[in-house]
């Protein structure tokens, strides 16, 4: 279970302060698989990074149990001198995970080849997230917070991307953020709503879907 309590959080703008969370209390369940949704620049991947411990609220608290995972897909922490095959050996250590078991699952899911022994620095930005989604889903988490990175690649590594994304939830909790409502319904079975620094938590994914299109609706 995570739980958010009184959590606050907002950024300086020329134009006053951007609230991300005002006062946020919210509770997800064990056994859930959410979605969280919300337009462009709401602070949906600022709320993942609270929830992953890599950002403190302004004030607040952020209450769980068990493992929760870094942002998966989050390309940020490599090191660019370092090969993708380092880079994964690095984490596995991190992790206390077999390092050659680690490497295997990375190479065969990511399916880089050659590049997986080139410097992350000569990496696209669509190599990156196939590297990072592989490492992320080569370690066994209680909680996995994923950011959009099921919609990186091609129609086939979506759909395998999908697939050992559902094998994990089998015996674990999902926060899922991206902008396809067709891969919310395919992932999630709850959802929650992000406005103005306001959540709003339904334990039907289809309400929360409905929220936010009216949402962007009413924004245009």
């Amino acid at each position: 279970m995570i739980v958010l309590e009184n959590l606050t959080k907002s950024f300086p703008t020329p134009n006053g302060r951007k609230f991300v969370a005002r006062d946020v209390n919210m509770s997800i369940p064990n056994g859930v698989s959410l979605g969280l949704l919300g337009r462009n620049g709401a602070g949906k991947s600022t709320m993942l990074q609270m929830i992953s411990g890599n950002m403190n609220p302004d004030s607040g608290q952020i209450h769980s149990t068990g493992h929760v995972s870094f942002p998966v897909g989050f390309a940020g922490s490599f090191h660019r001198d370092l090969t993708g095959a380092q880079n994964a050996r690095f984490v596995a250590r991190i992790y206390g995970v077999d390092t050659d078991e680690m490497l295997d699952f990375v190479a065969d899911f990511a399916a880089l080849d050659g590049h997986l022994y080139m410097p992350v620095r000569s990496y696209s930005s669509g190599m990156r997230s196939r590297l990072a989604f592989g490492i992320s889903m080569a370690l066994h988490f209680d909680t996995y917070l994923v950011d959009e990175v099921t919609s990186v690649g091609d129609s086939a590594f979506r759909r395998k991307s999908a697939a050992i994304f559902k094998a994990r939830m089998q015996n674990a909790n999902a926060i899922v953020v991206t902008h396809s409502l067709i891969e919310v319904r395919n992932l999630c079975n709850a959802g929650a709503v992000l406005e103005n620094g306001y959540v709003t938590y339904f334990d039907d994914v289809e309400e929360a879907i409905a929220l936010h299109v009216s949402n962007m609706k009413s924004s245009r």
